[in-house]
């Protein structure tokens, strides 16, 4: 159990935080920087961390950190991308709010690492882990609302991966800033990103994330008003998209998709233009649904009561937002509770 002040006097701190009267001192920094999902930098208004330089004359420093560097091999690049998968895992199962220390943290090693590798052999695995893991930082952002965070973390993925060339994590990246975009009210952009990332794409990528990137593009024209479109690009997804149960990408790891996954998007998509499908597609998702997506689960049920309120199902609606609202309070998702309280003034 937490040991914090009561009520009334959180009321007065929060107040004199607010007003720059009080510092926040280290244990309630904690404490928010987990409720709020924020880093450290964001929550004292202070920006990023700054990295403390050397004065001139640090040159032993210099060379003792490139030699480090230099002793960085397989078995440390495997490390980083398993704890790149154990954050992930987290992450599906609680939520992005609470790892924001962790993945701060993580990012932070794997840029060091990058920073002072000196040639490319040593360069390009560093590179890839911090592919991996800044999409990943960017996605559990964009989670908890704090959208600028996402943007760079995307950027970072996307030079990251340049530099690994790797461009199935380059087109993943560009593909996934689009959902940034989306959410700052900008579709028509995010359109022109996708088109961007499926040209990037072209005879590069394998087919599990060819199909993603052609649902992805499929969102996009759904929050553009473009139905026909939406349905051409689901309807491109399930061509290319590999058959069986099996739903990871082995050389895109961060790519979870196959005809379950679909449905539920493709639900979520016919949810949004307002097509009588879209309830056949989610219930049929549900049923197939890993248990351990819980902040997904939580989006299915959102579409649920999108569909069941297009039809002027109330009280199926309902049910739906009540079950939502549970999942989404496991996790902590921003995102989340903004769609079930936009859903919940329609009722």
């Amino acid at each position: 159990m937490l040991d914090v002040a009561s009520t009334a006097s959180l009321r007065v701190y929060v107040s004199e935080w607010e007003n720059g009267k009080r510092a926040i001192s280290a244990r309630y920094a904690a404490i928010l920087r987990a409720l709020l999902g924020l880093t450290d930098g964001e929550l004292r208004g202070t920006g990023e961390s700054a990295v403390s330089l050397p004065t001139a004359g640090g040159y032993d420093e210099l060379v003792s950190r490139i030699d480090s560097a230099r002793t960085v091999g397989l078995d440390m690049v495997q490390s980083f991308m398993e704890q790149t998968e154990l954050l992930r895992t987290f992450d599906r199962q609680m939520g992005a709010a609470s790892l924001v220390d962790q993945m701060t943290g993580h990012l932070a090693r794997l840029e060091d690492a990058l920073t002072f590798a000196v040639l490319p052999e040593t360069r390009r695995p560093v590179a890839r882990a911090l592919a991996g893991a800044a999409t990943l930082a960017a996605w559990q952002a964009l989670d908890v609302g704090a959208v600028e965070r996402a943007w760079r973390h995307y950027e970072l993925g996307k030079r990251a991966a340049q530099e690994a060339e790797e461009p199935m994590y380059l087109v993943h990246a560009m593909a996934e800033q689009a959902n940034v975009l989306l959410d700052a009210g900008r579709p028509e952009l995010a359109v022109s990103v996708v088109q961007n990332a499926q040209r990037e794409a072209k005879g590069r990528v394998s087919p599990r994330l060819q199909a993603w990137l052609h649902a992805s593009e499929a969102e996009v024209y759904a929050h553009t008003g473009q139905p026909d479109e939406c349905r051409r690009a689901l309807d491109r997804a399930a061509t290319v998209l590999p058959g069986g149960a099996e739903d990871r990408d082995p050389d895109m790891l961060s790519i979870f998709l196959n005809a379950g996954h679909l449905a539920r998007w493709r639900g979520n998509l016919l949810a949004l233009v307002g097509d009588n499908e879209a309830v056949d597609s989610l219930y049929q998702a549900l049923d197939v649904m890993d248990p351990t997506f819980v902040r997904a689960s939580a989006g299915v049920r959102c579409d649920l009561a999108q569909a069941h309120l297009a039809r002027g199902e109330f009280d199926q609606a309902q049910e739906h937002l009540r079950e939502a609202r549970l999942l989404a309070g496991r996790t902590g998702s921003v995102r989340r509770r903004r769609r079930i309280e936009q859903l919940t003034q329609k009722l």
